[in-house]
């Protein structure tokens, strides 16, 4: 679904990404973990067309590198950025109508897909974003990217910040979209959960892929336990 090969990417002279090489097949979940600074964020920025890159990545067989990203938003792929990112002083339908701008004639029927995922957004549903706890906003972020038909979904560090139960409850999240025929790629720095619901999964570290497998082959593997489970 997904093929990225020899990516390289950055921010004006600074290099972050070398030579990147990743494939996604469709309805996989695939993780992307690393330290803060390894690129995770950079990769996605790139897939998603806010920032421009040398290298190849196709999307079902077509070439992403001329398209813009609101034309790459209208292909289904679809990015939850990191820090959530949503509009404080808009209500949850707001900022959920905001998400499905390019899909108004399933507006309907994906709210209501979106408050059967978290129940806690539909009783919240005329607060404003910016009154929500930091787990609440995640939720609306989530929802918000769902309210535009992803086929492919983006998740840029969801658990970050968030307590033990939100991190869980968004977590079974990324499970119940996949399972409904979403593909995702997942970038984290929470490798065990992100692993232990992935397929597939990659270990980025300075910009370079140094490892990779499946999600219960990498939380085997005696370099990532030492360097990111504390093991």
């Amino acid at each position: 679904m997904l093929s990225i090969k020899n990516l390289n990417a950055g921010y004006g002279e600074m290099p972050v990404l070398k030579d990147i090489d990743i494939t996604i097949a469709q309805g996989e979940i695939v993780s992307v973990v690393g330290s803060n600074g390894a690129g995770k964020t950079t990769l996605l920025k790139a897939v998603s067309g806010l920032i421009t890159y040398k290298g190849i990545i196709t999307y079902n067989t077509e070439s992403l590198q001329a398209l813009p990203a609101h034309a790459i938003v209208q292909r289904g792929i679809i990015h939850v950025p990191e820090g959530r990112k949503i509009f404080p002083e808009m209500s949850v339908i707001e900022n959920l109508i905001m998400g499905g701008f390019l899909q108004k004639a399933d507006r309907k029927q994906n709210m209501e897909r979106v408050f059967t995922l978290f129940p806690k957004l539909a009783d919240r549903r005329n607060q404003l974003g910016g009154t929500m706890s930091g787990g609440e906003q995640q939720m609306l972020a989530i929802g918000r990217g769902l309210m535009g038909n992803p086929k492919l979904l983006l998740l840029d560090e969801p658990s970050l910040g968030l307590s033990p139960l939100f991190t869980e409850v968004v977590f079974t999240a990324i499970q119940t979209i996949s399972k409904s025929g979403v593909t995702v790629l997942l970038v984290e720095q929470n490798v065990y959960q992100s692993l232990n619901i992935s397929n597939r999964g990659y270990v980025i570290e300075t910009g370079s892929i140094v490892l990779t497998g499946t999600g219960e082959e990498l939380l085997n593997n005696q370099d990532v336990k030492k360097a990111f489970l504390g093991m």
